[in-house]
This record gives C-alpha cells, structure tokens and sequence, in this order.
C-alpha cells in the first residue's frame, strides 16, 4: 500500500488507514484480530483510534495484538484525547491535566511507551488554547509522542493553534488535522484544507465513505444489521439518509456500475486522491467488509468520473 508524507512532517501514513472506533465493542476481538491481518496483508500500516472508542476498549485490542499479531515497529499508532463520556453525556475537556492523563491511560491501554500521533480530539471553549497545546509540547519533549495533530477543528481554530506552535519558538510543529470528509460531506474544502494547506498540515479523512452510506448499504432501506439500525450509531448516520444524499449515492452507484467497480471504490479512491488528503481511514463491522474495501488500492478514477462526481456532489 502506497505511504504518503504527513503534511511537512516527517512521519509517512498508509493512504488508507484502518479505523478501530468500534472495536472491543461492536466488533469482537477475533474481527478485530481478521480486520487486522487483512489490513497488514494488504501492506498497510496506520491504525486510527482514541482514547473514548469503547472507553478504551479499542486501544486494549490493539494493545492486545501488539507482537502477538504484528511488532511494534511495524506499525503507526494514531490516538487522540479530550472526550469522555459520562452518564452518557459526551465531555470535552482540554486541559492540561486531562489531556495529559488521557494519553498516559491510552499508553497503558495500548502497552508501548509512545504514540505515532497523538491528537486534540475536538476544539474545548472552556479551556485556553495555550494551555491545551502546552500538553502537546510536553508529550513530545517527553517522547510519549513523536508527532502531533487536531482533530475536528474550524480553519480558523487550526491556524491560530498552528501559528502558536512555531517551531522557532520550540513548540512542536502540527502535523495534521483529521476531518470528516467524504462526498456526502465536503464542508472542509472552503477553508479547512486551504488551511491545512497553507499551515503545512496533512490532512486525514474520517469517514470518507459518508458514514457508511456510500457503499449504497441503504438504498433498499435500513438493513437489520447495519450502524443506521444500532442504538450506538444510528443518530451518526441518519443525517446522511436524506434525498441529497440519495442523489449522490445514486450517482456513485452507477459510476461504479459503469467503470466495473463497486460503489466503495469509487467513493474511497475520490476522498483518498483529493488535493491535501494524506489518508483516508476506514473502518468495518468484519474482516469480509474490510477485505471488500480494500481492494481500492488498485484505483484510480478516471477524471472525467471525478469531474462530474465533483458537480452532483457540490450541489
């Protein structure tokens, strides 16, 4: 699987990177273990959680896979901080304390002594952008991190934390931003990735395949087995099941049926190949789904399919 650079960073990803927020929980430590091989199988090499997925069920898989499925070294482990859950409220919290004890209990979930990557997990109103990035400064100087990321924030939350963080100053550098991005969503490219872009930051995709409506699972209707049918998601997908999206997914659809290649390819290969993207994460109930998807690294869309993805999507 092809690597690409993390914006001016030094630290190369997988163009496709594996997404563990359901693992431990919805998916099963034998699927995540199937999911695992096949990933590696296919030479990829990035794997995506945090600290909240399964209130760090997924860092426990890993951690638990971790030489006895794959050595460490062979391995970029992408994690973020900031988000609790509590009495089933959702809490975001960025001080220096939290963020700090975060990444400590997500080292010891995972049981290595650093982090690839380690992320603000969303923008905190309540706490000073200088004292958030502190604790990025101390990750890295402590070596608990070799590199440093955001996480589902604005442009102008990127750039101020990104102008803050100036390398001469010895602040560590922003090596990325992780957004949703997909066809469904491409809110991101009016001032995100101009942003991401002008700051010097790689961009990583989350749900490139529009929370899961892309693969044209829903077309039919809400199968039983589906995020769209689980009380876990289905608040996640239901935005994406309106008559907008249907036109799209319609579109996707018969561009794959046309190029002889199933709606996941088409929809994947457009989000991994945008100007900016470094990698495009998914994420799969099964070994089998995941397998299905990742046969997009063999391609490439032509561009007068991207072109006129492009138009139906704008709209």
């Amino acid at each position: 699987m092809e690597k690409r650079t993390l914006g001016n960073s030094g630290l190369k990803v997988s163009r496709i990177g594996l997404g563990t927020m359901t693992w431990g929980r919805d998916t099963d430590e034998h699927e995540a273990a199937e999911q695992l091989r096949s990933y590696l199988d296919a030479g990829g090499s990035f794997l995506d959680t945090a600290a909240v997925y399964g209130d760090g069920d997924s860092e426990r898989v890993i951690g638990g896979f971790i030489e006895s499925l794959v050595a460490r070294d062979e391995i970029t482990i992408a994690t973020k901080a900031g988000i609790s859950i509590k009495s089933g409220e959702r809490i975001i919290k960025n001080s220096r304390s939290s963020l700090l004890g975060d990444l400590d209990a997500s080292l010891n979930r995972l049981g290595v002594d650093h982090v690839d990557l380690w992320q603000i997990h969303s923008w905190d109103e309540s706490t000073p952008l200088e004292e958030t990035l502190s604790a990025i400064d101390y990750a890295v100087s402590s070596g608990r991190a070799m590199y440093v990321g955001v996480s589902n924030f604005a442009a102008w939350q990127l750039a101020r934390a990104a102008t803050i963080q100036n390398p001469f100053f010895g602040k560590a550098t922003l090596a990325s931003i992780q957004s949703e991005y997909s066809l469904l969503n491409r809110s991101v490219e009016s001032e995100v990735l101009p942003a991401a872009a002008v700051v010097g930051c790689g961009v990583l995709a989350w749900s490139p395949l529009g929370r899961g409506v892309l693969t044209g699972k829903y077309r039919s209707g809400t199968p039983s087995d589906s995020r769209a049918a689980s009380p876990h998601f289905s608040a996640f997908v239901t935005p994406y099941l309106d008559a907008r999206s249907r036109g799209i997914v319609e579109a996707v659809a018969v561009a794959a049926e046309g190029l002889g290649y199933s709606p996941i390819e088409v929809a994947l290969s457009w989000v991994r190949d945008q100007p900016g993207v470094a990698s495009a994460i998914v994420g799969a109930r099964t070994g089998a789904q995941l397998r299905g998807i990742l046969t997009v690294e063999e391609i490439e869309l032509p561009d007068q399919v991207r072109s006129a993805l492009n138009d139906i999507s704008a709209k």
